[in-house]
């Protein structure tokens, strides 16, 4: 039986930064969690300092430290971890998101890029790489980290070249993979209320004003929600509430009321009873085993 099967994903939403068309993120945390979520861009994910089980749409799998996985839109996936490698470095995740509009705009419009259309098309079904191209694409994804979005650029397509050559190159998922679709325009229209409540979920949800913003009714803005996001709209506030917490308490000395008021709780026993509800500890403790 496919995790699919035994709980639905919810939709990681992805916020693009001003100077770049596509998004690098550079996760590190002291264990990866299972998170059992979709995307509706393309994804690339290095995996390094961790070992673990890896679940994409109906496949299971261990990964080792070096993993790396093309993620097609609209595939459910997490990661698991269950150790590291080295146990002074936190486990870390260098995730590569670009959509089908940067697809269309900057690679289709190019013939020397036609190997990289295939090598997405292929990404339908998840696919993981050779020994060879993993560490090829390992160094140019960790220097990535250091360049300017220009330059970055660059890389990005060296990369998706050296990835469409391998030719060890293998489909993860069946040949049906599970994949999530919604009628027309529920996507937009829950996008552009997950998109405020990303800008704005320090403060209080107002209903209404999401309504005006999806453009649809209350029952309307609740069912769609709960059916894209597999959460209802005060449980995913609590989720980036809870998410921005964490790393202020991972990478800053300030006190815990002044990051529960920073993330929105103006009541410090409530931000602690939902951190712990969400993380299975309190936020002193979820502090205390990080810098352990």
């Amino acid at each position: 039986m496919s995790v699919g099967a035994l709980m639905k994903p919810y939709l990681e939403h992805i916020v693009s930064p001003t100077d770049s068309s596509w998004v690098l993120f550079d996760r590190r945390l002291d264990h990866i969690p299972f998170e059992w979520h979709y995307n509706t861009e393309y994804e690339l994910t290095l995996t390094l300092n961790s070992r673990g089980q890896r679940f994409i749409g109906d496949n299971i799998s261990f990964y080792e430290d070096g993993d790396l996985v093309l993620i097609g839109p609209k595939i459910p996936h997490t990661w698991y971890s269950s150790g590291d490698v080295d146990p002074d470095r936190s486990h870390q995740a260098i995730v590569l998101w670009f959509t089908e509009k940067f697809v269309k705009g900057m690679i289709e419009p190019h013939v020397e890029f036609r190997p990289i259309e295939k090598l997405l098309k292929a990404s339908t079904r998840a696919l993981s790489f050779s020994q060879q191209a993993r560490l090829h694409a390992r160094e140019i994804i960790c220097g990535m980290l250091n360049q300017t979005p220009p330059t970055r650029l660059l890389s990005l397509l060296h990369v998706l070249l050296l990835l469409a050559e391998d030719t060890g190159a293998s489909c993860l998922t069946s040949e049906v993979s599970e994949t999530i679709s919604f009628p027309a325009g529920t996507e937009e229209r829950i996008g552009r209320v997950v998109s405020h409540l990303h800008a704005h979920y320090r403060d209080e949800v107002a209903i209404p004003k999401l309504m005006r913003i999806a453009a649809v009714s209350r029952s309307s803005l609740h069912r769609s929600f709960k059916q894209q996001t597999n959460m209802t709209i005060g449980d995913y506030v609590a989720q980036l509430r809870v998410g921005n917490a964490c790393a202020l308490l991972m990478n800053s000395q300030k006190p815990i009321s002044l990051i529960a008021d920073e993330v929105g709780y103006r009541n410090l026993a409530n931000f602690n009873r939902q951190f712990k509800a969400l993380k299975g500890k309190t936020p002193r403790d979820f502090r205390a085993v990080f810098r352990r």
